[in-house]
């Protein structure tokens, strides 16, 4: 199941604004102050620490099984999205992945697949990165890549027909829509991204 995705942002605060405008929940905060990473986690605000000069490592916003993800960086870039899977699908992907010669960065809480079109892809066993709260989910995904044949590799790394992801071309690699059901609008984030209202 799609339920996640990642960006390295400039824009921090307004990123962390804009989701929770849209109902989702701050969970978690992790950022480098004073040469340490600490954790700023609610109930702490942005008027807590917004002149500390913190560089934020992960910002996690939750809603429903949807968890997405962002942190500092010089300029917008998209890193990855996320499978939340079982064990046993996990154990297919990744000789999947291993017969396509992709690489994977295995790790005890979750696992990357670097594809060729410029992002990675995690894997997660572990449901708790998911609140479950209501019945939002991350319907799909429409990812700008510069190559063709997204949808049909990824149909063959997960052994079936991919609907959650799309792809266009373009000169740049982002997600351009996230297709979410469970949120009361259609806007577009700091970074880019339109973030598409549907109903049940």
């Amino acid at each position: 199941m799609l339920f996640h995705y990642h960006f390295w942002t400039p824009n921090v605060e307004e990123t962390e604004r804009f989701y929770k405008e849209l109902g989702f929940e701050v969970t978690l905060r992790v950022g480098k102050f004073q040469g340490e990473f600490q954790k700023f986690n609610p109930p702490l605000n942005w008027n807590d620490f917004r002149d500390h000069n913190i560089l934020f490592r992960v910002i996690e916003v939750r809603k429903g099984s949807i968890n997405i993800t962002f942190g500092y960086g010089k300029k917008v870039m998209f890193d990855h999205i996320g499978f939340l899977v079982s064990q046993k699908e996990y154990n297919a992907i990744y000789d999947r992945a291993k017969e396509m010669n992709w690489s994977i960065d295995e790790g005890d809480r979750r696992t990357f697949i670097t594809t060729p079109y410029g992002f990675k892809i995690e894997l997660q066993t572990n449901m708790d990165v998911v609140n479950d709260q209501d019945d939002s989910t991350l319907v799909q995904l429409n990812i700008m890549v510069k190559d063709q044949g997204l949808e049909k590799d990824l149909s063959l790394l997960f052994n079936t027909d991919m609907k959650s992801v799309t792809s266009l071309l373009g000169d740049m690699v982002t997600v351009k829509e996230a297709v979410i059901q469970g949120i009361s609008t259609s806007k577009i984030d700091p970074n880019g991204v339109e973030v598409i209202n549907i109903s049940h």
